[in-house]
């Protein structure tokens, strides 16, 4: 029989209404997958009671034919998505059993197109982090870990981990710097970013505002471009969702790319670029080049800024955005002698060593001797970023290039750990997207020498996902990359 769980959403969906198959046996596949994969502490909580109970709802559609675009799809949530009833921590020991009495409205989207809740995935304390070590509740192994444990990536470690090790069908994620698109990397599967405005951000804790943004991990790009769409429209909680119609994504994969102009950032190859990955980016070139798509030079001559900027701006939203974490509405609480006590209390002891970094970094950039000389720079250079931008798609349709700067690297790697700025580096290929804006998808295009995935990755126009799942697609056919 079929293993149902390395299944995509695509096929599931097509098993599940042709009968060959119903959504409880669905739901109780991936509920065993994982019970035997929970080495990888990809879930910091299990909801099968949950997925069941919305499976036998499922098959009462199924059988009336009022079936939703997900019907029975059994989805992992990352644990910054607020979820009715379900317990919702972002992986901090603040949130400690905090249950929100509202759902996100990603979810909400979700739940109505006929998910079922698997449970909520593991990932970077308040996503901040690379590598997913900095969760209250452990670090994500990922599945492609041989002698040594290695990363799963960050922050959304878990959600990439969990469709790896196919613990789920696809999952949700959110990306502020490169947290989508990173662990999709390290983990082999595919992840997009959409652009700023596309998901709705209401019901999503925030880590920073102006950058953070929903979207899918996935098993492969059909899988992302069926649950953008599911997850996507505009939301007139969030003061930031933009009110843009939204494409079928899936009518947009297997079409011509001849005639499309690929642009290849002169700055994305600096010296002591990885071999492997330079290689497999030239490779994905060639792959482009041969189904018809033109080649162009492209310069984004302020990338070599955009950690710094995003360094700055990103702790800034944050210190700003934990401000509310007191004790004294919700979450955790440790009393102390006077008010100041406490809200020290439970600060000290609630957030991880990350979170007060960024949180220190944050206030200092925002305090009035330092407003203008960090943050304001900060989003001048931010600006400038989105410009270089604007030029480089007035020659071209979409970008090419490496996701990340390494493959996944073993979990307590002292050369991360002992020196932040070395996990900062890994988001090298990312944040400019971030600053800007835009749409990216990462993408497995193949094994390093290790047997380690590295992903190559697209980045297209404001709200023209449509492009990149139409470049992606075409990368994914040639590359041929096998799942694990």
């Amino acid at each position: 029989m079929t293993d149902i769980t390395k299944l995509t959403i695509a096929e599931t969906r097509e098993g599940l209404k042709s009968k060959q198959f119903s959504a409880t046996e669905v739901a109780k596949a991936y509920i065993q997958s994982m019970e035997d994969n929970r080495r990888y502490n990809a879930y910091v909580l299990e909801t099968p009671e949950v997925a069941l109970e919305q499976a036998k709802i499922s098959e009462a559609k199924y059988q009336n034919g009022t079936q939703g675009a997900l019907e029975g799809i059994p989805l992992g949530i990352k644990d910054l998505f607020c979820t009715k009833g379900i317990r919702t921590t972002a992986c901090s020991h603040i949130l400690d059993k905090f249950v929100p009495q509202y759902e996100s409205t990603v979810t909400s989207k979700l739940l109505e197109a006929g998910v079922c809740v698997l449970g909520k995935l593991n990932m970077d304390e308040f996503a901040m982090g690379g590598s997913n070590e900095t969760s209250y509740y452990g670090p994500v192994v990922n599945p492609w870990s041989k002698e040594k444990d290695l990363v799963a990536g960050g922050s959304s470690g878990g959600s990439a981990a969990a469709v790896a090790a196919n613990m789920c069908a696809a999952a949700t994620g959110t990306d502020t710097g490169g947290s989508i698109r990173q662990p999709s990397a390290f983990c082999g599967v595919t992840g997009i970013k959409p652009t700023y405005g596309r998901c709705s951000r209401y019901g999503i804790i925030a880590f920073a505002s102006s950058l953070d943004q929903a979207g899918p991990i996935a098993k492969d790009v059909r899988d992302a471009a069926i649950l953008l769409k599911a997850m996507s429209g505009y939301d007139a909680k969030d003061s930031t969702s933009a009110k843009v119609s939204v494409p079928d994504f899936e009518a947009f994969l297997n079409q011509d790319i001849r005639g499309l102009k690929i642009g290849i950032p002169a700055e994305y190859r600096p010296d002591g670029l990885n071999e492997e990955i330079a290689a497999y980016w030239d490779k994905g070139v060639e792959m482009l080049k041969e189904r018809g798509a033109e080649i162009i030079d492209i310069s984004l001559p302020h990338a070599k800024y955009a950690l710094a900027a995003y360094y700055i701006i990103a702790p800034a939203e944050a210190s700003s955005n934990l401000a509310r974490y007191d004790g004294i509405r919700y979450g955790l609480r440790v009393p102390g002698q006077h008010l100041d006590d406490l809200y020290i209390n439970t600060r000290t002891e609630g957030f991880g060593a990350e979170v007060k970094r960024r949180i220190m970094i944050g206030t200092y950039v925002l305090s009035a001797g330092y407003y203008d000389a960090y943050y304001l720079k900060a989003q001048k250079i931010r600006q400038l970023i989105r410009q270089d931008f604007v030029k480089a798609f007035e020659k071209c349709d979409a970008i090419l290039t490496p996701t990340a700067p390494t493959a996944a690297f073993p979990i307590g790697d002292k050369s991360m750990l002992e020196n932040p700025i070395n996990m900062y580096l890994n988001d090298v290929f990312t944040v400019s997207v971030n600053l800007a804006g835009l749409p990216g998808l990462s993408l497995p295009i193949g094994l390093s020498k290790a047997g380690l995935p590295l992903g190559l990755q697209v980045i297209g126009k404001a709200f023209d996902e449509a492009t990149i799942f139409k470049v992606a697609s075409a990368l994914e056919k040639d590359a041929t990359f096998v799942r694990k």
